[in-house]
């Protein structure tokens, strides 16, 4: 709880319009979840304006406002009177849980793709020395073994100081986030010190937010500038691709700064690398190399790209203080994250594969694998979402066409867009490929494309469903329904 006072006092408002001495006993930016005593931040959103439910939040109970103008509400609420709401609620919010960001470790994970595998993997390396650990990203929120659903990649400033504030009150000792190009954009990571930012690769994405790929890339970068800069904390470190050509810019943000740089990747001159790589459908093998110093490593998950996400794991944990011997065994034990490159297994003789995959670089990289697996066809089954960067559509389409010997072009998450004028943007794509060997087909149906593409699965083949991975639900319209591509590969195993 904080005092009216104390929240004038930390705002500095231009203007106060009503008593301060009431007690504030929540935060939120969200009308639907004041009660009584909470203090409601009005945002401007892209499609909605906070200032417009200020008067459903008086009437829901909330004792304070904070606005950019004085508003027509019930004398008994307090307003608070700023030139930037958003300003002030990255001012706010941490102060009023105390900070909590400041009692554990933060480990921040970002880039295109492999944040959620990278995290996982932290959190189940970390577990293994005893730490206990909280998760905040894509799939869930974890605190210890207690899992709870999440909406964004990286939440709001509000909702993410609770879970931080919750996890510090349950005696979590390391926090491992994803931290999405959205959330260091809009400062939702704002009032957080991190320990250790991890970098994997930055590939096209997220441009109908960003503009272009410098500007994606400088939201990046933005987080290892931050950790960079000297704090309350010691100890940090930067662990970062040296593979990926924009790693040079994470590399720069901090090369004068206060942490360690540890490099990761297959070149030489990095730290941490990995050499004579096997990979086959039971999983990897390969010498780790830390320091000059070999290691044998085998493991249960496939695929080149999943041996740079356990690299960047290594780094992480290995900064924190865990010992090599205590590394290798706990990667031993580690499986896929759900939905990323996970196998769905009903006996059948060929395999079955989900994976989240949604930027070009994400399907080539799961194509690729599919195709060191297997001397038989890969078929694909997968789509673009709508209502977001649509230039990555042709290029995805191109892809599929160039490592499938099987294409299903279908809906992803549509949203408002027609989904057949996104699957035709993807055909192109396909058709450019110049592949004219490869059978095409086009089903806006999701579910009747993955039941054709298993259908036709021999022995030996691998299928490949990709774009929607851990989701359960496909959003149509402004309708979210109930939907699990691995519910649905299992329905036709079953059948088949």
């Amino acid at each position: 709880m904080k005092s009216l006072q104390e929240i004038q006092e930390k705002l500095n408002a231009s203007r106060v319009i009503g008593a301060k001495d009431a007690m504030v006993t929540g935060v939120t930016t969200d009308s639907r979840k004041v009660e009584t005593g909470s203090l409601f931040i009005c945002l401007r959103g892209v499609h909605v304006d906070g200032h417009d439910f200020a008067r459903r939040a008086a009437e829901a109970g909330a004792s304070a406002i904070i606005a950019e103008m004085p508003l027509e509400l019930p004398i008994a609420v307090t307003q608070f009177i700023v030139p930037d709401t958003r300003a002030a609620m990255q001012e706010i919010i941490p102060f009023f849980y105390d900070y909590p960001a400041r009692d554990m470790r933060i480990i921040g994970v970002t880039g295109t793709n492999g944040k959620t595998t990278v995290t996982h993997m932290i959190a189940h390396l970390l577990r293994h020395q005893g730490a206990t650990v909280g998760l905040i990203g894509t799939v869930h929120v974890l605190i210890g073994e207690q899992e709870y659903p999440t909406v964004n990649t990286t939440p709001d400033v509000d909702t993410m100081q609770f879970w931080l504030a919750r996890m510090k009150a349950a005696g979590v000792t390391h926090v491992i986030m994803e931290v999405s190009s959205h959330a260091l954009a809009l400062g939702r990571v704002a009032g957080i010190e991190f320990d250790v930012a991890a970098f994997t690769n930055l590939t096209q994405d997220h441009l109908d937010f960003h503009g272009t790929m410098e500007a994606y890339a400088q939201a990046k970068q933005s987080l290892f500038t931050q950790i960079a800069q000297t704090g309350r904390k010691s100890h940090k470190a930067a662990v970062i691709n040296g593979d990926d050509p924009y790693g040079q810019m994470m590399e720069q943000a901090v090369a004068d700064g206060d942490c360690d740089m540890i490099l990761y990747g297959m070149g030489e001159s990095v730290q941490v690398r990995a050499k004579n790589s096997i990979v086959t459908a039971a999983g990897s093998d390969f010498t780790l190399v830390v320091d000059g110093v070999e290691y044998p490593c085998r493991t249960n998950i496939m695929g080149m790209f999943n041996i740079y996400n356990m690299l960047a794991a290594i780094a992480v944990v290995r900064h924190e203080g865990m010992k090599m011997a205590d590394i290798l065994v706990a990667l031993g034990r580690f499986h896929s994250v759900a939905g990323r490159f996970e196998q769905i297994d009903e006996g059948q003789d060929f395999a079955v594969i989900v994976d989240y995959a949604h930027t070009p670089d994400g399907l080539e990289k799961i194509l690729r694998t599919a195709r060191e697996m297997t001397a038989g066809r890969v078929l694909l089954a997968f789509g673009c979402g709508g209502d977001r960067d649509a230039s990555k559509r042709p290029i995805m389409g191109e892809i599929a066409a160039r490592y499938a010997n099987v294409v299903w072009v279908t809906s992803d998450n549509p949203r408002t867009e027609d989904p057949e004028q996104i699957i035709e943007q993807v055909y192109a794509g396909c058709l450019r490929s110049k592949a004219p060997y490869t059978e095409i087909y086009r089903e806006p149906d999701r579910r009747r494309a993955i039941a054709e593409v298993v259908e036709m699965a021999r022995t030996g083949d691998v299928v490949l469903i990709a774009g929607k991975g851990h989701e359960d639900y496909q959003i149509i319209g402004e309708e979210k329904i109930h939907f699990d591509d691995r519910e649905e590969a299992r329905r036709v195993l079953r059948r088949k």
